[in-house]
């Protein structure tokens, strides 16, 4: 059968479930991954076509697209800041949002990281994702990762690897910390935060398929990670250390009640691009 032909009967098919314009996606995401071909290539060549063994790979693709299995995972990639990343049931899939977490992360510390050799913590990993994004942006960074997950950081030492960056993983479960061992110019995190009582309003792809131990926290005490994470930061930051925090986008004021009362400073709230609020940052106090 024609690519051409075939990419017709695949966004139908798919049409219960996804929108014509996210089913082409994918349609192309695998046409890319399993064939080498572009769109530019199909629209150059209209007689490409599949073998019967092609149609059978896409069938598979399509049972489980009906599934809602998220179409990172099919592939076992995504692209994360320009990088690719590894991604399995064992971490979450990175979402634009943290991109501009980095984004803010690179920004602020570009001119810095020239003058110094800047130490970055990130705490909550999961792919590796924000640690090695900083890693090859901030080239004279000295990056740390920490996440519970043995299976997390198997997996972010495999996309440290391939993206050709030294980061040093830590396999700890921050809430059984008193101190760190080190410290740091630059903490960050974007850890559990989806409560309980939000649940209705995730999607069956990452409900039934992302790692719950990475997304949710109890109704009664959704800022755990966050209030952990900042005592350990007035402990570990060095002098005009850097707190940054991805966030429950409803628990703004929450998030920067809690820094204000643990003493931070120079506390910023930035909204996304879908205008929730979402990331945060907070200047260790001279306590």
């Amino acid at each position: 059968m024609k690519i051409k032909q075939y990419r017709t009967l695949f966004i139908k098919e798919l049409s219960s479930l996804y929108d014509a314009y996210e089913a082409e996606s994918f349609f192309y995401l695998i046409l890319e991954d399993k064939h080498k071909l572009r769109q530019i290539d199909l629209a150059l060549n209209h007689e490409l076509a599949f073998s019967d063994a092609d149609l059978a790979v896409w069938s598979t693709f399509i049972n489980e697209l009906h599934k809602e299995v998220p179409i990172q995972y099919l592939l076992g990639k995504t692209n994360f800041y320009g990088l690719d990343f590894e991604v399995n049931e064992n971490v979450l899939i990175p979402r634009p949002e943290t991109e501009e977490l980095v984004e803010w992360i690179v920004n602020e510390n570009k001119q810095n990281d020239k003058l110094k050799k800047l130490k970055i913590l990130d705490i909550g990993t999961g792919s590796g994702c924000v640690a090695i994004s900083l890693a090859k942006n901030l080239p004279n960074a000295e990056v740390y990762a920490m996440d519970v997950s043995k299976k997390a950081i198997k997996t972010a030492k495999r996309n440290a690897v391939s993206n050709k960056v030294d980061v040093t993983f830590i396999l700890k479960s921050v809430l059984e910390l008193e101190i760190l061992k080190s410290d740091y110019d630059i903490i960050v995190s974007n850890p559990p935060y989806v409560r309980n009582l939000e649940k209705q309003e995730i999607k069956k792809n990452v409900l039934d398929y992302e790692p719950h131990l990475a997304l949710f926290v109890e109704d009664d005490d959704a800022l755990i990670f966050y209030r952990k994470i900042a005592e350990l930061a007035q402990k570990n930051l060095l002098e005009k250390g850097q707190l940054y925090f991805e966030i429950n986008q409803y628990l703004g004021k929450e998030m920067t009640d809690l820094l204000e009362k643990m003493n931070f400073k120079n506390i910023e709230l930035r909204k996304d691009i879908y205008d929730n609020d979402r990331m945060m940052k907070g200047m260790k106090s001279d306590l």
